[in-house]
């Protein structure tokens, strides 16, 4: 059997930076500390090429469980729907109403953040609840 292993998820983007920053307040999690011999992210950036200022952001789980997650700056905006999405788990082992509630509260919580609320799908006889959203720059992802 294979190890389990460790992975990052790639976000391609145009703002690195503003979408790892909304990314953080969705799922709480942090941005690392700047590398060694820079204060402040902002310094190390500086300390770059000009081409690759702002050309990438990384944030991650604080409790070091979940994956890393990296956004890349690339030339080409999003064109198509994504073929792989998040699930961010709001309503785990909520049902019915109780779950379309915490999900609404929750799809509130990041439209205040930039989100778009794209469908709320109801429940039917065999799914409950979720809802459809992009984030700040488009991508695809679901409250579920």
């Amino acid at each position: 059997m294979s190890p389990v292993r460790k992975f990052q998820v790639t976000f391609d983007c145009a703002e690195p930076e503003r979408v790892a920053r909304f990314w953080c307040e969705v799922l709480g999690y942090v941005v690392p500390p700047p590398p060694a011999g820079f204060a402040t992210w902002d310094a190390y950036d500086r300390s770059l090429p000009a081409d690759r200022q702002g050309a990438a952001f990384a944030c991650s789980d604080p409790s070091g469980e979940g994956p890393r997650l990296f956004f890349q700056r690339v030339p080409e905006g999003k064109a198509v729907k994504n073929r792989m999405h998040l699930d961010v788990r709001v309503g785990t082992g909520l049902v019915g109403e109780e779950r379309l509630a915490a999900l609404k509260a929750e799809c509130a919580r990041l439209e205040a953040l930039g989100a778009t609320c794209v469908q709320v799908l109801l429940a039917d006889e065999e799914n409950e609840s979720c809802i459809a959203m992009q984030d700040v720059e488009g991508n695809e992802f679901c409250l579920d």
